[in-house]
């Protein structure tokens, strides 16, 4: 089987620093042969994903159903290592909600603030992104954005254009409820290989990917604990019934 990903930390200090803040970043740790086939993989999306436009919310585009478009994407849905890690944050009862392909080409806009719903009212049903930043991305190049401790408020209402429009409506005056310092806003960088896991609710953007880069190749995994119904669940009747090994009990919405 694959090796997916090298030897990393994830303790007590680790899931702490993750519930205070709302994401985590684990660079590097995904290995060369992984990244070399995520690579290929999120190569063949982008193609199917063309005719459709990398802006656009349409159903079932190859960029929102990455895994149902592409078998290497869907073996991973239950990889042995990225099981392990869904579950030591979320604990054993977990469920699969989305793979989504997130590449952005040269002169991408980036895109706007905003949060994602899940049982907004109620913190202990948790939902967890696991973005795979294959070539890793620079602040202002097509880089993530985040502020930490946003996602305490489980609001997933916000949106903003700018991050001048987040400073002066949702940002203004809000505190971080565990430290109660300011709210602010955070521009996060990736080497290549780089794990970032982010809660559902933490308030994120990106930032313009530059007119002459290369493609930002990045797919995320996401994993929940059932309980409510996710808006965010992009699968398919036949995909969810598909015989993939290791999806056991992980494919069905509750």
């Amino acid at each position: 089987m694959l090796k997916l990903l090298l030897p990393y930390v994830l303790g007590p200090r680790e899931k702490a620093e993750l519930d205070e803040r709302g994401h985590l970043a684990l660079p590097g740790i995904l290995t060369p042969q992984a990244c070399s086939l995520l690579t290929e993989a999120l190569g063949r999306i982008a193609v199917l994903q063309e005719p459709f436009g990398y802006g656009r919310t349409t159903e079932r585009t190859p960029g929102k159903y990455a895994a149902e478009y592409d078998a290497f994407l869907a073996s991973l849905i239950g990889h042995p290592q990225l099981l392990e890690l869904a579950r030591s944050v979320l604990g054993n009862e977990i469920r699969y909600d989305h793979c989504v392909a997130l590449n952005r080409l040269a002169a991408n806009p980036g895109l706007r603030w905003h949060a994602h719903e899940y049982a907004d009212d109620d913190p202990s049903l948790r939902f967890l992104r696991i973005f795979f930043y294959v070539n890793g991305f620079e602040p202002e190049d097509g880089g993530l954005k985040a502020v930490p401790g946003s996602h305490l408020f489980r609001d997933s209402h916000v949106l903003a254009e700018t991050d001048e429009e987040l400073q002066r409506t949702w940002l203004e005056g809000k505190r971080h409820p565990l430290t109660g310092e300011p709210l602010r806003i955070e521009r996060l960088s990736a080497p290549p290989a780089t794990v970032i896991l982010m809660w559902t609710h933490a308030l994120h953007g990106v930032t313009p990917r530059g007119p002459s880069s290369p493609t930002r190749w990045t797919v995320v995994y996401a994993y929940r604990n059932p309980g409510r119904p996710s808006r965010a669940r992009w699968i398919s009747e036949e995909f969810e019934h598909s015989p993939l090994p290791g999806t056991e009990g992980l494919m069905s919405l509750y």
